[in-house]
């Protein structure tokens, strides 16, 4: 169902002249002429003026643990408010949101940035999260949004694919509390190239690096595709690049495959191919390496990078035990280990038990 807010001025573009306009809200910068709408389906040229179709339009609304966006060391054992809507700037073909992501209609039900913040303290949460789709083409919403998160005590995620625009990025990251931003096949140009429709993985580099310096706690995913998305080249590439640009402490996912969507015909990612490139990202000297979607694997758990502790320990989206003290120090040799925040007090039975 569309609502009244469906012809809400968006701030993110510039007008070209003939009636034309210029969005600026990713690294596309569609060129857009009087009654067409970008690439992402939902920013549209009104009489020489963008709007966003998609402002105050909920497609997707759930309560989840702030670790599946993965975030493991923001604010871990909170939950968030987790909003997406249509459309979407990239094209995967193995998208397991796609029903929503490439949606060409308009279509939602109305949630306010006051109704949204609203659900989010209703159910608990301690935050409010932008994904299921990519939050950038439908920013100035979010940016509502987050501003009556904070008011509210909340704190404020993205899920990205991080093809923003340096726009985009200096226009929310003074607000944006964290960010999960996600290199597809390693961020590899070919890869991106044929499986995503992007050109190549700079923009999103140039996003990780402009949030961050706007002070934003990132860290970052690396999905893997087996047989056309596990380059090791392209693995190391991108560990090297985080190391030296956003730190060795950035925490580092690497991410499992599942078929989808265009590409069924993949299997899900092997195991031995995981603990490879988590092998290889290790060696380049990043400090929390992960691995996500193989629930029980003990690539899972936070190791202490000082004496090798199992400083959290997690299975899935669920904290088992905590080995930090109240510092967020590791018990076992006094390594500080940067995660933000800590479980709350009555999230596990075995809180202060040593693992």
């Amino acid at each position: 169902m569309a609502s009244a807010l469906e012809a809400h001025g968006a701030s993110l573009y510039e007008p070209l002249g003939g009636g034309k306009v210029r969005c600026t809200a990713c690294a596309r910068y569609c060129a857009i002429p009087d009654g067409s709408h970008g690439f992402c389906f939902v920013r549209k040229n009104e009489g020489g003026r963008l709007v966003l179709l998609t402002y105050g339009l909920a497609s997707a609304v759930q309560v989840d643990p702030v670790e599946k966006k993965p975030l493991s060391h923001y604010r871990p054992g909170t939950r968030v408010y987790s909003i997406g809507t249509v459309g979407c700037n990239w094209r995967c073909l193995y998208c397991q949101n796609a029903e929503i992501s490439q949606e060409h209609e308009v279509r939602g039900r109305p949630l306010s940035p006051r109704a949204a913040v609203a659900g989010a303290r209703r159910y608990g949460c301690s935050g409010v999260t932008f994904t299921y789709n990519e939050p950038t083409i439908f920013a100035e919403y979010a940016l509502d949004v987050i501003q009556e998160a904070h008011a509210a005590g909340l704190f404020a995620n993205f899920v990205t694919n991080g093809y923003m625009s340096p726009e985009a990025v200096d226009l929310i990251g003074p607000h944006l509390d964290a960010v999960s931003v996600d290199f597809k096949g390693s961020g590899e140009a070919g890869f991106l190239r044929k499986y995503i429709t992007a050109k190549g993985p700079e923009p999103i580099w140039e996003t990780a690096a402009g949030l961050q310096r706007h002070g934003v706690h990132v860290e970052v995913t690396d999905l893997i595709v087996p047989s056309v998305g596990e380059s090791v080249e392209a693995t190391r590439t991108l560990a090297r690049y985080v190391r030296d640009t956003l730190g060795p402490e950035t925490p580092f996912h690497l991410l499992r495959f599942h078929p989808d969507y265009r590409m069924m015909d993949l299997p899900e990612t092997p195991i031995p191919t995981l603990e490879k490139l988590h092998a290889v990202a290790k060696g380049e000297g990043l400090d929390y390496v992960y691995l996500g979607n193989v629930w029980g694997h003990p690539l899972e758990h936070t190791y202490c990078p000082e004496c090798g502790a199992v400083a959290v320990r997690r299975y899935g989206f669920t904290i088992q035990a905590w080995n930090l003290d109240r510092e967020n120090r590791c018990r076992a040799c006094g390594h500080r280990i940067p995660i933000v925040g800590r479980p709350p007090s009555d999230y596990l039975p075995t809180f202060a038990t040593p693992v």
